[in-house]
């Protein structure tokens, strides 16, 4: 009897030291919107956050390059500018009747002044003024007036009446040999006005 008191004892202390399996430990993951303590600090700018604005593309920075289509000059119908590859304050006017032209960005974003220069085709051309004005999508050119430091969009500006024009002079030679002062009219200036040509991305 004593004997089988002990077998039972021995089976029940090795009963109590064998080892349980472990239970897995179960985290509750932080939801910042459970929390009551978030949720109160959101709610004061609900509706106020400002979106952050895309980078500004090229297009944005020199508004001026892009297509341009006129009614009004049938001898450049269609002119297009672009920017110089090395130099971003020079643009390329192309489909004036005088050539490839060079403008230089004198005031951000769409002024430009026009340089004297000689095209590729040996052309020389005169002082001008480029304007493209945002608002209306409009480019403005005029060649043969000089460009004005202070106030640019006078060279498109006509004479009022009354106000003297400069007549260059110029020294002849006569038949006879003599030598007399004659008054030329300058150049007549060239002007050209077109809209530019808006493509609408589509988006899906």
């Amino acid at each position: 009897m004593g004997a089988i008191a002990l077998c039972v004892s021995a089976v029940s202390v090795n009963a109590q030291t064998e080892p349980q399996p472990t239970q897995p430990v179960q985290t509750k993951t932080w939801d910042a919107k459970n929390n009551p303590t978030v949720d109160s600090i959101l709610s004061k700018y609900t509706g106020k956050f400002v979106a952050t604005r895309p980078a500004p593309t090229t297009a944005d920075i020199f508004p001026v390059i892009g297509k341009y289509e006129s009614s009004t000059n049938m001898d450049a119908s269609s002119v297009t500018i672009t920017l110089d590859a090395d130099n971003k304050g020079i643009v390329w006017i192309e489909g004036l009747p005088q050539g490839r032209v060079k403008a230089m960005l004198r005031k951000s974003p769409g002024t430009y002044k026009i340089p004297v220069q000689k095209t590729e085709d040996g052309k020389d051309i005169a002082e001008g003024t480029l304007i493209f004005d945002k608002e209306t999508n409009t480019l403005s050119i005029v060649i043969g007036k000089p460009y004005n430091d202070a106030d640019p969009s006078l060279a498109f500006a006509a004479p009022a009446i009354g106000d003297p024009v400069d007549m260059p002079e110029t020294k002849v030679k006569t038949k006879a040999g003599k030598t007399k002062t004659k008054t030329v009219a300058p150049p007549k200036a060239w002007t050209y006005t077109g809209t530019k040509v808006v493509t609408e991305t589509v988006s899906n």
